[in-house]
């Protein structure tokens, strides 16, 4: 039986992007936090002591590193399904859940950071 609740969590993964609506936004960028929690199987890797039988989440930190640097979107929302379907295709998970931060959204006020959270998994027919 697959093991639905094992899951791999990357946490506050920190990168320098130019993404937003706002000019200034795209020209003088600003930091953005990921955190990815992927959904596999882990058993296997678990018994065998074996990163083959695993995602190996540097592999992963260093697609979404790619992703935040390398690309421009106008919405974190955008980011996030970029992300999303970047780490279901290359990864061997059922599920990705997506959340990126933006702590120096241009809002008039006082806040910790703006997030978008979402939840994404692979369509398979034998499940």
């Amino acid at each position: 039986m697959k093991n639905k609740r094992d899951r791999i969590i990357l946490n506050g993964m920190q990168f320098y992007g130019y993404h937003g609506v706002m000019p200034a936004e795209q020209e003088l960028g600003q930091p953005f936090i990921v955190d990815l929690e992927m959904y596999c199987d882990l058993q296997e890797a678990g018994e065998r002591d074996d990163l083959s039988r695993t995602v190996d989440y540097s592999e992963v930190f260093a697609l979404v590193q790619r992703i935040v640097t390398g690309e421009r979107f106008q919405l974190i929302e955008a980011l996030a399904e970029r992300i999303a379907a970047e780490v279901l295709s290359g990864f061997p998970l059922s599920e990705v859940v997506v959340r990126v931060k933006k702590p120096h959204a241009p809002l008039k006020g006082i806040f910790t950071d703006v997030v978008v959270e979402i939840r994404r998994g692979r369509c398979r027919e034998s499940e």
